[in-house]
């Protein structure tokens, strides 16, 4: 039986409702990333409201970056696999402020169960099966980056270090083109750490050695967790860009 989905609250500006409407069809896989979703006029007339309500709805998924207008061609559901987004969540620049894109390389794989701390972080019970990931940024041939990454299976059936590894793309790219999982958001925490055996041997650099730590978890539709992430970076000749607004 399907689940009903419980009206929007009537105290929300009507734009707003038809935002959450039209965010609860994206959920629900109606428009797949990339393509374009009906009118301003369709979608007024589908949700009997004007069409001046419509576009403030679209406005303000543009602005999260969830829709993309095309001049001339209509709105589309944005997708990782536009250039434009390639750095939208990778924010190392080098010291002349390019943002190369950099070589990834997959140095574990495995699935474990969640600790109950990643079982709070991505909502998942305490136990859950989810792979684990660590791999190399490395930038011009020198290791910049080492990212342990948590991913809840049950999302991710099928996943391999095969698959990850000889995807060409981003791991964005990864989930959004194999599993229909968009990232839309992500919430990061910074922090100064030194070092460790590990991460020194990963990175080549000594063990004590100042790293940036970016704890990170990325949101798809329905502000759902689906990512949580540790990136440990070596910042010597690069720093990591951020944007306030």
């Amino acid at each position: 039986m399907m689940k009903h989905q419980p009206a929007p609250p009537s105290f929300r500006p009507l734009y707003d409702q038809i935002k959450i409407l039209i965010t609860q069809s994206l959920i629900a896989g109606e428009w797949s990333p990339g393509e374009a979703i009906p009118s301003e006029i369709e979608l007024a007339a589908r949700f009997k409201v004007s069409q001046g309500t419509v576009r403030k709805a679209i406005d303000e998924l543009a602005s999260e970056n969830i829709v993309v207008r095309r001049q001339g061609k209509g709105t589309f559901v944005a997708t990782h696999a536009e250039e434009r987004s390639h750095f939208r969540f990778l924010r190392v620049m080098n010291n002349e402020g390019d943002t190369p894109y950099p070589d990834s390389i997959v140095v574990e794989f495995g699935r474990s169960k969640a600790s109950a701390e990643i079982a709070r972080l991505i909502d998942i019970r305490v136990g859950a099966p989810v792979f684990s990931v660590k791999r190399i940024l490395s930038y011009s041939g020198k290791p910049i980056i080492l990212d342990e990454i948590c991913l809840p299976a049950a999302l991710f059936k099928g996943m391999t270090q095969e698959k990850l590894a000889s995807y060409k793309g981003s791991f964005y790219s990864f989930y959004e083109s194999q599993y229909g999982l968009r990232m839309i958001r992500a919430e990061e925490r910074l922090s100064a750490v030194s070092a460790d055996k590990e991460t020194a041997d990963h990175l080549g650099v000594k063990i004590g050695v100042p790293l940036l730590c970016v704890d990170r978890i990325a949101y798809t539709y329905g502000d759902r967790p689906v990512e949580w992430r540790r990136g440990l970076c070596f910042t010597e000749g690069y720093s990591y860009q951020t944007e306030l607004s």
